[in-house]
């Protein structure tokens, strides 16, 4: 039996833009697990600050945190399903590629 690879963020989205143009990206190579855990954390406090906003009468901090926050948690999990369907869209453009060759 052949073991599978870790499966490993590829690095290509970017989060929190400024001027158009991306301030950071999802680094490459960070193990999906990990990616995903750190994702659910920031969403997590992201969830904590949107509460504490609801009650507080200076919110902007909170707000703006939450808001920083849920964007990098978007990139961490738009790059890991684009590592998880990369293989699956691989596969696809080679049975249409298999498809129009036989027929």
């Amino acid at each position: 039996m052949t073991e599978q690879p870790e499966l490993k963020t590829i690095g290509l989205t970017p989060a929190i833009y400024c001027a158009d143009q991306a301030l950071f990206h999802v680094t490459r190579g960070v193990p999906l697990g990990d990616a995903l855990s750190m994702a659910s954390d920031f969403l997590f406090l992201a969830k904590t600050l949107t509460e504490d906003a609801a009650y507080a009468r200076d919110t902007d901090r909170h707000a703006w945190a939450a808001h920083y926050l849920t964007s990098m948690s978007k990139a961490l999990v738009d790059d890991a399903v684009k590592v998880l369907t990369r293989d699956r869209d691989i596969e696809l453009a080679s049975k249409r590629t298999g498809a129009k060759a036989g027929g």
